[in-house]
């Protein structure tokens, strides 16, 4: 058996395959969290991070709303709500903040595990800030609780925050990254 450890740079050449010309069109449109309360929410991801609400869709039905958000100026989004909805599921990585009615009543902490406890899966969702010093010195004042700062633990010059589920996200910078690997 041999020792746990890195794939190869060979092994992991040997799994990569170029993607089918099939594919060409495919994007990542989106990730989704479950949220206990969508004032919480959205007043975080809008307000602290900078997000917009690209589109919000009810299903009273299944008594259920997501919540659609992306990085894009306010001049980009559609004001016909059938153009808008049909430009939001063609954007590149959008956030999908699903609220199961009810939940935001609910006493306690969000019911949703965030995949950073037993039993580990999801970790993070990552955001890159021109400025990650800067970006986080104000989510201190906005009292965005940290997982890690900055300069804390070995990798230096990126953070870690909590939404208001307690779900991860990374501040990153790309030449912070670049420098270090």
């Amino acid at each position: 058996m041999s020792t746990p450890g890195p794939l190869t740079d060979e092994e992991v050449a040997a799994c990569v395959k170029s993607p089918d010309p099939s594919t060409n069109d495919f994007i990542f449109q989106q990730t989704m969290y479950r949220i206990k309360d969508p004032k919480a929410s959205l007043a975080f991801y809008t307000g602290v991070l900078g997000m917009r609400l690209l589109k919000k869709l009810d299903f009273p039905e299944m008594k259920f709303s997501l919540y659609f958000l992306g990085f894009v100026p306010a001049s980009a989004i559609p004001e016909d709500e059938k153009e808008r909805t049909r430009w939001c599921f063609s954007q590149p990585a959008t956030l999908e903040l699903t609220h199961n009615w009810g939940t935001e009543t609910e006493e306690g902490p969000s019911p949703y595990h965030n995949g950073n406890s037993d039993p580990r899966g999801f970790g993070h969702i990552g955001i890159m800030v021109p400025d990650v010093d800067k970006a986080c010195e104000r989510f201190e004042e906005l009292g965005v609780e940290f997982v890690k700062k900055p300069n804390d633990g070995k990798m230096k010059g990126l953070a870690f925050i909590k939404d208001p589920d307690n779900y991860w996200i990374e501040i990153l910078n790309c030449n912070n990254m670049s420098k270090d690997f």
